[in-house]
C-alpha cells in the first residue's frame, strides 16, 4: 500500500496553509461567478480567454497542492523527554560549520526559509541532522564538502 508523504507543520504553519487555501477557494469562486471571456469561434483564440484558462489552471494547481498538504499534515510537537537530546522536526540546532556558528530550525518543506534560519527536514542538511545529538560531527558533500558539528539542540514549541 502506498503511504502518502507527511508534511511537518508548526501550528502557525498549519494556520497559514488553511488561510491560504480558503483565500484561494474564495478567489476561484469569484472568478467562476464572474463572466469568463468568450472563446471566439474563429481561427484565432481570444487572448483574454487563454489568460483566464491559465489563471484557473495555476489556481487549481495551488489549491490541490494545499489540499494535499492539509490532508497529510503532521503538527510538529515537542519531543518526549527521552528524545529531547535528538534532532527532530521543530528543533533549533546550533551548528559549527567550517569554524563558524549558525543556528537553524528544522521545519517541514512548506515552512522552510533558509534566509530566516528555517531549513527543511527534506534538505540535505536537514536530513543529515535528523536523529543526531549534540557533539556529533558529520560531512556533507553537495556540491562542496562541508564539515558540521552539532553544538546545541533546543525545542521552543508551544
Amino acid at each position: 500500500m502506498y503511504l502518502e508523504k507527511k508534511f511537518y507543520l508548526t501550528k502557525k504553519g498549519l494556520e497559514k496553509a488553511k488561510k491560504e487555501h480558503e483565500g484561494l477557494l474564495d478567489i476561484k469562486r469569484r472568478k467562476i461567478k464572474g463572466e469568463a471571456p468568450e472563446l471566439l469561434h474563429s481561427e484565432d483564440l481570444n487572448p483574454e480567454y487563454l489568460s483566464y484558462l491559465e489563471d484557473m489552471e495555476l489556481l487549481d494547481g495551488r489549491i490541490a497542492e494545499l489540499e494535499l498538504i492539509l490532508k497529510n499534515a503532521q503538527i510538529i510537537l515537542p519531543p518526549k523527554k527521552e528524545d529531547k537530546e535528538k534532532i527532530m522536526p521543530g528543533a533549533k540546532v546550533l551548528l559549527e560549520i567550517d569554524g563558524l556558528e549558525d543556528e537553524f530550525e528544522i521545519v517541514g518543506s512548506f515552512e522552510a526559509n533558509p534566509s530566516l534560519g528555517k531549513i527543511s527536514n527534506e534538505s540535505p542538511v536537514g536530513k543529515a541532522l535528523l536523529g543526531r545529538q549534540a557533539g556529533e560531527e558529520f560531512v556533507i558533500s553537495s556540491p562542496i564538502k562541508t564539515a558540521y558539528k552539532i553544538k546545541k539542540i533546543k525545542y521552543n514549541l508551544s
